[in-house]
Parts: C-alpha cells; structure tokens; sequence
C-alpha cells in the first residue's frame, strides 16, 4: 500500500522543491542530529534516502526496518530519513522520540540538493551508490531484505 494524498501545503512543497531541483546545485543540509553535512563527504559509499510522513501509514511500519537496516549497517551506508512534511526541529525531535526513529532526519527539504526530484508517491526510497548513481524511487514499505538487495550489500 502506498499513500497518495497530499496537502495542498505539501503539493506546494513538492512543485517548489522540483523547480529549484533542477537550478540548485549540490551543497550543505543539516539533519537534526548532527548538524550540517555536505552531500559530497557522502560520495563513495551508499547513501539511502527514505521519504516519509506521519500521517501514511505503510511509512510509520517500515520505520522498524529502516532502524534495524541503520543499526546493521551505519559502518557500509549512511540512511537519511526525510519527512514529507514541513517540519523545524522541535517538530522532528518529537517526531523522532514519539517513533523512536534512530537515523539523522533531514531538516527542511533536501531535494534542491540531492540529485533527483521529491517523490510524489510514500513511502520512497532512493538508493545513491559509491560513483553516485541514482535507483528509485523504490515505492511502498522497505524492509531490511530489500534495503540491502537495493544496496548491493550480501544477506
């Protein structure tokens, strides 16, 4: 199951993120736990980068997946969550305790500067290998099978 409605705030979010995609180049974005971090230290290893949204309910169930896979695997892959939503840090600190998420979350949309456009359909994963290409969006629930076969990682 995927969930497919959005907020008319969030279709804005979504149209403004996909026009500066395509103009903004890569730079700094900070995550809610460890502050800025630049998408060029990240090249060389596998990056995922998870889409969610509190109120999509397939999103909230593969949240135990995508800490078991971060757990597992934080040395070989640096996962991002990202909330579809517009939220400041307070608003995802609460979001983080109140699902007990273990992975940074990137504060405000990233999409400008990462190298594909905000997915239109949750949850979405995007897989960015060590040379930087882009597989995804992989649409509906992940779990911790499909993040390492996505990721190229042995079972």
């Amino acid at each position: 199951m995927q969930c497919r409605f959005l907020t008319a705030r969030t279709l804005l979010a979504v149209v403004t993120a996909g026009l500066l995609a395509a103009c903004t180049p890569a730079a700094d974005f900070h995550t809610d736990s460890s502050g800025s971090m630049r998408w060029d230290d990240l090249h060389g290893r596998y990056v995922v980068v998870n889409y969610f949204a509190e109120w999509c309910a397939p999103c909230l169930k593969e949240l135990p997946e995508l800490n078991a896979f971060h757990q597992q695997h934080a040395d070989q892959v640096t996962l991002l969550g990202v909330s579809f939503d517009l939220l400041d840090n307070q608003q995802l600190q609460q979001l983080r305790e109140r699902y007990q998420i273990e992975f940074p979350l990137i504060q405000w949309q990233p999409a400008p500067q990462l190298p594909f456009a905000m997915p239109k359909m949750l949850p979405a994963t995007y897989i960015i290998d060590p040379q930087g290409n882009v597989s995804g969006p992989l649409l509906g629930e992940q779990n911790l099978h499909s993040l390492r076969k996505a990721s190229g990682l042995a079972e």
